[in-house]
């Protein structure tokens, strides 16, 4: 298995069933992998649609959406839909394909560093340096991107590494999208709505597109 393949493993694993993308050189390993590897792709006219393609998708399923783009000119294009599913607490794993390992930092053809360019707009940013740490990036991506306040993770992959082949040892930590709210703390928030004079319950958007509105508004009731 080579790291290609091990990325859509790795989706797979995660529960993944549905990637929005547009392909270019660095990243079309993994494109030949999703060919046969059961996930489905759907193909965008632009990165960015494809970033708001996996809002939209984490939005209305509560699920963690998933965009894929190229090096240099594609990853800048994920750019604006990263910022606006950091801004909106929406857990979102972008993958993109960066030049092969030895020709970072040399001004190769449609290299940018995306790395840098997307601390602003992201949780956390993974560079892979080998493929023997591809399955911990992977896991952690999706961990992040779930954990506490939700948001997006950019995972930049060389084309050598997603090229390579070997042994890789399992390492998913797999997403509970249906994380409850410890039972204490809503005790606690109850009973303060319940002495209050005047309440005001205010929630986050958050509380929608995960399904936990309803649950809000009982608890203000």
């Amino acid at each position: 298995m080579n790291g290609a393949q091990w990325v859509v493993h790795a989706l797979r694993a995660q529960g993944v069933k549905t990637v929005f993308g547009y392909p270019g050189g660095a990243i079309m390993p993994v494109y030949d992998a999703l060919y046969d590897g059961g996930v489905e792709h759907l193909l965008c006219r632009h990165e960015q649609g494809a970033a708001m393609a996996a809002i939209g998708y984490a939005r209305s399923t509560g699920k963690t959406g998933v965009c894929i783009a190229t090096s240099g000119p594609g990853a800048t294009n994920l750019i604006t839909g990263l910022a606006d599913a950091l801004l909106d607490s929406v857990p979102v794993v972008a993958i993109t394909g960066q030049v092969s390992a030895p020709f970072i930092g040399t001004d190769a053809f449609q290299e940018v560093d995306v790395l840098g360019l997307s601390l602003a707009c992201t949780k956390h940013s993974f560079l892979v340096q080998s493929l023997a740490e591809l399955p911990r990036i992977m896991a952690e991506a999706f961990e992040v991107a779930n954990a506490g306040r939700p948001g997006p993770v950019l995972v930049d992959i060389p084309k050598d590494i997603q090229l390579t082949s070997g042994e890789l040892e399992p390492w998913f930590t797999t997403v509970d999208n249906e994380a409850t709210f410890p039972q204490a703390d809503a005790e606690q928030a109850r009973q303060m709505l319940e002495q209050a004079k005047n309440p005001c319950c205010t929630s986050a958007v958050v509380l929608v597109w995960r399904r936990r509105f309803r649950r809000c508004v009982n608890l203000s009731r």
